[in-house]
């Protein structure tokens, strides 16, 4: 679905409405998404305890529909996140903005993923593979093991890819996807102080709270990430996270617009 936020008129914002009315809230039906109608948003996200940002997209909704929420990003994550980063609450709702998926989770529940069959071979060879062996792999499964990237199939299917992937070798599989909200790579689980991959994987699937504490972990684990992001520097945050082509999507520019939209909503609270 497409976001709902202040600004918004049409029959989309007066169904939102009559469902805020009908949940208890106080709200005008009247298809124009006002400043009541964001406050109306903002404290049904306080109360079912996710992100109060008074935007309207899937998580928010599936509360409104009475749904299990109890796994998604919550605005206690996001306060907690901001202490140990030792920034302001605006700089990860920026982070979160600009660098998130936006979803954790598949609609079946499981976390999202992307199955990397380069990086497989690489890990293959990590833990103990032989040349030939990894260059028999790469013969008879080049959709699982590759030196080239590719061969994405999106969303669930990438489960698929990974359960096939996890017949030849459980572990390099698991550290070969990127998991969750930010897309941490498996291989980083060492890094984060998870005793395995699998206990690492373990704790992605549980819920998005623990995608942002990995997001956290994996910042803290490089100083010189942390200390720009702290700097607000985001240029020199967007060039260690996003890697050397980060200009070419306008990371930096980005996430300075983000973190000035999430400050200008914390001053107006």
């Amino acid at each position: 679905m497409e976001l709902i936020k202040l600004g918004a008129e049409g029959p989309e914002v007066r169904t939102l409405q009559q469902r805020l009315q009908a949940a208890g809230y106080d709200v005008a039906v009247d298809g124009d998404f006002g400043p009541n109608t964001e406050a109306a948003v903002k404290q049904l996200q306080r109360d079912r305890n996710l992100v109060d940002d008074g935007i309207v997209g899937p998580k928010t909704m599936a509360a409104l529909l009475g749904r299990d929420t109890r796994h998604l990003l919550s605005q206690t994550d996001i306060e907690s996140a901001a202490e140990q980063l030792g920034v302001d609450i605006a700089t990860v709702h920026a982070v979160k903005a600009v660098e998130s998926l936006g979803e954790g989770f598949l609609d079946d529940g499981r976390p999202v993923i992307l199955y990397e069959r380069h990086i497989m071979r690489r890990r293959l060879a990590k833990n103990g593979f032989g040349g030939d062996e990894i260059r028999a792999l790469c013969t008879r499964y080049p959709g699982l093991v590759n030196k080239q990237t590719g061969g994405y199939r999106g969303y669930a299917a990438e489960h698929f890819r990974l359960n096939n992937a996890r017949k030849i070798d459980d572990t390099s599989a698991l550290e070969s996807c990127s998991w969750g909200l930010f897309q941490i790579m498996g291989y980083h689980w060492d890094r984060l102080g998870f005793e395995s991959a699998q206990a690492f994987v373990n704790a992605m699937t549980l819920n998005e709270g623990n995608q942002l504490y990995a997001f956290v972990g994996f910042v803290q684990s490089d100083p010189d990430m942390l200390a720009a992001l702290q700097a607000k520097d985001w240029a020199g945050f967007a060039r260690r996270y996003n890697g050397p082509g980060y200009r070419k999507n306008q990371y930096d520019t980005r996430l300075a617009r983000a973190y000035a939209r999430y400050q200008e909503q914390e001053q107006a609270a």
